[in-house]
């Protein structure tokens, strides 16, 4: 399976300058601008209303990088550090103040239809027809991209399977389903229209340790037997460093540091004479704990 559509050159090429997002508030009032708020009401200030000051939130700071074709390339970064607002740009739902994102020589924001037929998402939180079964679901993404109703069905079931669903539960309505499964569907979805570009958003949260075993084999064999190129953010460190080519540290927007996993690993010092793991280098790179990506599942980044 390749993918129908062709492109232009062979990487995505990623230069943000900055992407504001949101806004955070500065100073709430207190207790007495309340009071007197409510029966003194007053006109809106310039910076905000009813006594607040707003400022943007700098979600992507200065952020450059070139991803090659067929390589699985990973951003690592605590909550909130600008991973998936990076995804959402990519796949063209959010635009830069300033800056440039191509996906393999075409611009997200001149020819964003071109982009869209190369590229395929998964978030932590999938969105379904809830009602429809995994194969309804699959079929009608598979017929949005062009593919015809027995191509659909034949290529979903293949992939449903090698994920290790149940055939029985193929075509059980989605909401009985649990979220691991959810996911699951989630993941073979996106595959389902060899993308030349696949984004994976945290894709593994959620799901246990034999799915998560399912899911990265599979990323690897789409790589390996498609020349599929994959950007994943996550919070395991152990599926960092077993799938990325190259990883790229992002903290408060910024890139931190960006190498080989054993490249990273040389930045920090070695302990006791064991070799230094990636999650001790993310700590000690960001300064910050790790989170159980559990946890927090639909945490905002």
């Amino acid at each position: 399976m390749t993918n129908r559509y062709p492109v232009k050159n062979e990487q995505v090429a990623l230069s943000i300058e900055q992407v504001s997002k949101g806004f955070n508030l500065i100073k709430p009032p207190n207790a007495w601008q309340r009071f007197t708020k409510q029966i003194m009401p007053k006109a809106p200030s310039k910076d905000g209303e009813n006594g607040y000051t707003k400022r943007p939130v700098l979600a992507v700071d200065n952020v450059t990088f070139s991803v090659p074709r067929g390589e699985i390339f990973g951003v690592l970064g605590p909550n909130g550090s600008g991973k998936s607002t990076l995804i959402r740009l990519m796949c063209t739902l959010l635009s830069a103040d300033s800056g440039k994102v191509e996906v393999f020589g075409y611009d997200i924001n001149k020819e964003e239809m071109q982009v869209k037929r190369l590229i395929s998402r998964v978030s932590v939180d999938a969105a379904f027809f809830k009602k429809l079964s995994p194969m309804e679901n699959l079929v009608y993404g598979a017929r949005l991209y062009g593919l015809s109703g027995q191509d659909a069905i034949t290529k979903a079931q293949q992939i449903l399977e090698r994920l290790g669903l149940d055939k029985a539960t193929f075509k059980e309505s989605m909401e009985d389903m649990s979220r691991g499964m959810q996911q699951k569907v989630a993941i073979a979805r996106a595959f389902l229209t060899t993308p030349v570009l696949l984004l994976l958003d945290e894709p593994t949260t959620g799901l246990d340790p034999r799915s998560k075993h399912e899911v990265r084999s599979f990323i690897d064999e789409l790589r390996d037997t498609h020349d599929a190129t994959i950007i994943i953010t996550t919070h395991d460190m152990e599926e960092a460093d077993y799938l990325c080519d190259r990883i790229a540290i992002i903290d408060d927007g910024k890139i931190i540091a960006l190498d080989t996993p054993e490249g990273l690993k040389q930045m920090v010092t070695a302990q006791n004479g064991h070799k230094p793991t990636l999650e001790e280098v993310f700590m000690q790179l960001t300064g910050k704990k790790l989170v159980d990506p559990n946890a927090v599942e639909g945490a905002e980044d």
